[in-house]
């Protein structure tokens, strides 16, 4: 299959790494505030992340000004993280590269084949980033617009993010792998098999904090000790059961709390200015349930 160059060398590289989108820092009154993410993006690092997925929907990317983008993703950079940035449109694509951003996440647009590959065409004409396609359970694109963005020379990756739709997650998985191209796992809710399926690296919300409950499920994969594996699949699941539910567009709120009881966020920037109603005690819910977690902790590997 023909694909750009550049692209296949950033499907290379990024093989087997894990993507935290992180939470963007904002106030109370809804001002982001990127010059507080850089210790936040530092304990990620730290804590077991790859790299790190700027301005994707955990971010809010939509709402975020080219300013702000552009410092989150050279914040991101003096990190030390691989760094890859959500866009939308062709002059997001121009800011994240001269921002240091090595690929970009394209969100998902309705549309038909011949117009969703001439926005490809488009991104990638903006600076010749590699493209990683989002099959978003809100938005998923047909069979045949699957397959044709999949083959676009430009995609060098595929996130999939289909939520509760297994066997459609796993229809993908194996067409992009047939293709040659990276299978990349988005799915929260069902991490572990989505690797078992054959997503081979992982672009994850559920990494915004708490890293290593994500990289102990990817770390144990990759390895021969099967217990381990399930026992690191339980707790992200139990986890995951805790931030991804409805409503589900909550969960960002939701991993900005935990973010903040792991210290990595002050207290004063925990705030998701687009969230979802949520009940008055679901913090306190969240904060109970990922303290049992933490507080029961695996044994050690010999």
């Amino acid at each position: 299959m023909e694909w750009f160059g550049q692209a296949r060398e950033w499907a290379g590289q990024a093989r087997g790494r894990l993507y935290a989108a992180p939470a963007t820092p904002f106030d109370a009154s809804g001002a982001a505030r990127p010059e507080f993410a850089t210790e936040y993006f530092r304990a990620l690092v730290a804590a077991g992340a790859d790299g790190l997925a700027i301005a994707a929907h955990t971010g809010r990317g939509p709402h975020l000004s080219a300013p702000v983008r552009t410092e989150l993703i050279r914040t991101a950079r003096r990190a030390g993280a691989a760094t890859v940035a959500g866009v939308e449109n062709a002059a997001e694509v121009a800011v994240a590269a001269a921002a240091g951003a090595e690929a970009v996440l394209v969100f998902p647009v309705p549309g038909d084949t011949s117009s969703v590959l001439r926005r490809l065409d488009e991104l990638w004409a903006a600076a010749e980033l590699p493209l990683i396609a989002f099959d978003l359970y809100t938005a998923p694109y047909p069979d045949a617009t699957f397959a044709a963005i999949v083959e676009h020379p430009a995609v060098a990756a595929v996130k999939l993010a289909r939520l509760s739709e297994a066997i459609a997650c796993q229809d993908r998985i194996a067409l992009v792998r047939d293709r040659g191209k990276l299978a990349v796992t988005g799915e929260d809710r069902m991490f572990g098999a989505s690797l078992t399926w054959g997503a081979e690296t992982a672009l994850v919300g559920i990494a915004a904090a708490a890293v290593g409950l994500t990289r102990a499920v990817l770390d144990t994969f990759s390895g021969s000790d099967l217990p381990a594996f399930r026992e690191a699949t339980r707790r992200l699941d139990a986890f995951a059961a805790t931030t991804f539910r409805e409503p589900f567009d909550g969960y960002v709120q939701r991993m900005a709390w935990i973010a903040g009881a792991e210290g990595l966020l002050p207290p004063d920037l925990l705030t998701d200015p687009y969230a979802p109603p949520l009940p008055h005690d679901e913090k306190a819910r969240v904060l109970a349930a990922f303290g049992r977690l933490a507080s029961d902790q695996p044994a050690r590997a010999s």
